[in-house]
């Protein structure tokens, strides 16, 4: 386990340089699992940013989105399994929702495996809602769409 009392954390935007760290990242079942070349998209474009947390180098927790017009998508938020229900996903994600708000996204949108319990208590602390279902998202389970106005 990390400890991450006392030690210099930092938190900011991903770019096409964190790409190996976000690959490295994303390969839990509950995660994206984006492809190099989705990463690749994700971290080039300036309408979708990434942010991450970082300590001693090691890429710790991300979070991603989508801009649409009055509309933050969030795509993707990863946390290493090892320092998981520590508060990261939460720092992570609301980081990601200020920039939104910067941005001029007026709301929050995602969706989330419903088998995901740790990921549906954490976007319930953030204030998301169901607001519908998508049958079969993943693979064989059912995503519940979310909605935070911001």
């Amino acid at each position: 386990m990390i400890d991450l009392c006392g030690s210099l954390t930092f938190a900011g935007p991903l770019g096409p340089k964190e790409l190996s760290h976000c690959l490295r990242l994303d390969s839990d079942p509950f995660s994206a699992s984006w492809t190099k070349e989705q990463w690749d998209k994700e971290l080039t474009d300036i309408m979708r940013p990434c942010v991450g947390i970082w300590q001693r180098g090691q890429l710790l927790a991300i979070a991603c989105g989508w801009l649409v017009i009055d509309e933050l998508h969030i795509t993707n938020v990863t946390v290493a399994k090892n320092i998981r229900r520590q508060g990261l996903g939460y720092q992570v994600t609301s980081i990601l929702l200020d920039y939104g708000r910067s941005r001029g996204a007026r709301h929050a949108t995602l969706e989330v495996n419903s088998i995901n319990t740790a990921a549906l208590k954490l976007y319930n602390k953030l204030g998301f809602s169901d607001v519908g279902k998508r049958s079969c998202y993943y693979e064989n389970n059912d995503a519940r769409v979310q909605w935070l106005k911001l």
